[in-house]
């Protein structure tokens, strides 16, 4: 059974990862996502461990309120959830809990 997770930091991560799988479920998309980001298709999987890249995930789901409501329906998150987490990516000043 699976430890549930109740760190902040790692609930946003978990949801930035679903927005990369998301974003890479759709080529047009992902070909967007690629673009602008500059990493390539053979890199993304080796980026994804990076926090800072994940913030930059949710930075492009959450520019557009239609694949917002398209990445909250096909993750069953609600806007809100992916909103906070983009927030604490996003934030510099938090720091990982350490134990």
């Amino acid at each position: 059974m699976k430890k549930p997770v109740h760190n902040p930091r790692e609930v946003a991560e978990i949801v930035a990862i679903q927005a990369l799988g998301f974003i890479a479920g759709d080529p047009e998309r992902l070909g967007l996502f690629l673009a602008e980001t500059g990493i390539g298709p053979e890199t993304l999987r080796n980026a994804a461990s990076n926090p800072q890249f994940l913030a930059s995930v949710l930075d492009f789901v959450m520019r557009d309120d239609a694949t917002v409501k398209a990445f909250a329906e096909a993750s069953e998150l609600h806007p809100t959830n992916i909103a906070a987490a983009h927030q604490v990516l996003g934030d510099p000043k938090w720091e990982r809990d350490v134990p």
